[in-house]
């Protein structure tokens, strides 16, 4: 084995690996290895290789008989903004709706200005500092949407503003470009509103891929937002350029987003308050994430996703903070977790599941949200033996120890 840069042992792994009677994967009493970043072993500690005491210039950390997961990973955010929306929380808690709010001038388009006004130097700064935030709470890798310009050369300006904040901070992040809203001043006809589509189809999106500075593609497809049609197009010209779809559908009324996302091969499908049993039968043919976003959901009022009908269709579950200004100013997983598990009615399993492995299979990845040789070195060791303390304990912050990389991160 070469020369490990971590090793760390007394450990209750919870590895997220396991079979289908044992999803988590939990092993008491054991060792991980890791190496130039990744894990190279895992296994009962007594098990150890003689090599895992070769650690020059690494480290050894005994966990104490802690929980020990893969690092977290937020599949939903809308990481990069500039402004607030205080107002808007306080007109939501006095009653008025998310539609009434937008018809005013707030809601989306309230972020557009701050964000256009706001420096590139700026916006890094604020979006790595959200971000370190999320890191000292657990989570290694977080999806950052962008979608608060919504124009072509401000758009791909949030793309150069997401690579630039991921080399401030340890966090992975994962770029997406999110066609949010019609901006606007695209909204005055019929053929301004088809023409920004076409620029988002012709221009926008062939630029992101061919300088690699998205993912993924994103797209509104809601009451107020973009209609089915246009969703179809804008994520058949992502699939086009080598891009991966996801979309955000059924939040406030199901336009048939599900059955769309499902005949494109999308990654997943977020929100879903409203979906049709023909939606979620589409979902679980495909094998397409349904990511819950449950502190939107609340805020909003909003009676939640009908989690019964998904499990029993076999379709996966993420959780996400879907971290955003105006309806979920949440940066770490643990009050998404809660919700998930109580408000939801998803099994402790399931939410833990959901913000690691299948999470990560929302974002396209393999690499992150489990624990198993081959996988990048992300760790979270913390404070209880029991998995299910992190959703249970409301909001608090049970971090130990977080590794990104091998590397001792927070």
């Amino acid at each position: 084995m070469p020369t490990a840069s971590l090793v760390l042992t007394g450990a209750r792994l919870l590895t997220c690996d396991g079979p289908p009677g044992a999803p988590l994967g939990l092993l008491d009493r054991a060792a991980v290895v890791c190496t130039a970043g990744r894990i190279t072993w895992l296994g009962p500690e007594t098990a150890l290789p003689a090599s895992g005491a070769d650690l020059p210039g690494g480290e050894r950390l005994d966990a104490g008989g802690r929980l020990v997961s893969p690092g977290l990973v937020d599949c939903h955010t809308h990481l990069v903004f500039a402004g607030d929306r205080a107002s808007e929380f306080a007109l939501r808690a006095r009653g008025a709706s998310y539609q009434e709010i937008a018809a005013s001038g707030g809601g989306i388009a309230a972020t557009l200005g701050p964000t256009r006004a706001a420096a590139s130097e700026e916006l890094v700064a604020l979006t790595a500092a959200r971000a370190g935030r999320a890191v000292a709470a657990g989570t290694t890798t977080l999806e950052a949407k962008t979608g608060y310009d919504l124009t072509v050369a401000g758009e791909l300006r949030l793309l150069e503003v997401i690579a630039a904040a991921g080399a401030r901070t340890p966090a992975r992040l994962v770029p997406t470009l999110l066609a949010h809203v019609v901006p606007p001043e695209h909204r005055g006809s019929a053929a301004a509103r088809a023409g920004y589509v076409d620029a988002l189809c012709g221009e926008l999106i062939p630029v992101a891929a061919d300088r690699r500075l998205a993912t993924s593609v994103d797209v509104y497809c809601d009451e107020g937002a973009f209609t089915l049609d246009e969703t179809s197009r804008i994520l058949s010209a992502a699939r086009t350029h080598g891009l991966a779809r996801r979309a955000h559908v059924g939040q406030f009324a199901d336009l048939g987003g599900a059955e769309l996302l499902a005949d494109l091969g999308a990654l997943s499908a977020d929100h879903l308050e409203r979906i049709s049993d023909a939606g979620i039968a589409a979902l679980a043919r495909a094998g397409v994430v349904a990511v819950m976003l449950p502190t939107a959901c609340v805020q909003l009022r909003l009676a939640p996703p009908p989690v019964e009908r998904l499990r029993a269709a076999g379709v996966p579950f993420a959780v996400a903070t879907d971290l955003n200004p105006g309806t979920s100013l949440c940066e770490t997983l643990a009050i998404p977790m809660w919700l998930a598990a109580t408000h939801y009615g998803l099994t402790v399993e399931e939410t833990w599941l959901g913000v690691t492995r299948n999470a990560a299979r929302a974002l396209g990845r393999t690499d992150v949200g489990a624990l198993r040789p081959g996988a990048l070195a992300d760790l979270v060791v913390w404070e209880t033996d029991d998995a299910a303390d992190i959703p249970y304990r409301i909001g608090a912050n049970l971090v130990h120890t977080v590794f990104v990389n091998g590397r001792r991160a927070a």
